[in-house]
């Protein structure tokens, strides 16, 4: 698959992505094993909701590696598409308009996600 900047839908490369998947498995290691340092614990089911935070480092990794667009990249107005450090200003002030409304857009699905999947494990019956 070939990748190339389109404002507002694309702004990383293969190695952008590849990394991007890594920060969700890291995010998903991070929740699975304070989840069962909770329970371990024997914590009050309240203090589930501490996994948000790191259910949202999943869900950014996940989200911007699926949309192949990095939020922070989009609110800083640049794109990468080759290898990891390579990174470029976008010229136009409408691409960097777009950009910043799709970084704003995996902001609040980020943060939604994490709050569902942060419910779901609240709402667990350990």
């Amino acid at each position: 698959m070939t990748y190339s900047y389109i404002p507002g839908t694309c702004n990383l490369g293969k190695a952008e992505v590849r990394r991007r998947q890594i920060v969700a498995l890291f995010g998903a290691f991070l929740t699975i094993s304070s989840f069962i340092g909770l329970q371990a614990a024997g914590t009050a089911n309240s203090a589930r909701w501490s996994l948000f935070v790191p259910l949202m480092v999943f869900s950014v990794g996940f989200i911007q590696s699926r949309k192949k667009f990095c939020l922070a990249y989009g609110l800083m107005g640049t794109f990468n598409l080759g290898r990891l450090g390579d990174i470029t200003r976008v010229q136009s002030p409408e691409d960097r308009k777009a950009d910043r409304r799709t970084a704003a857009v995996i902001l609040i699905q980020s943060a939604f996600l994490a709050l569902v999947l942060t419910l779901l494990f609240v709402l667990l019956p350990l």
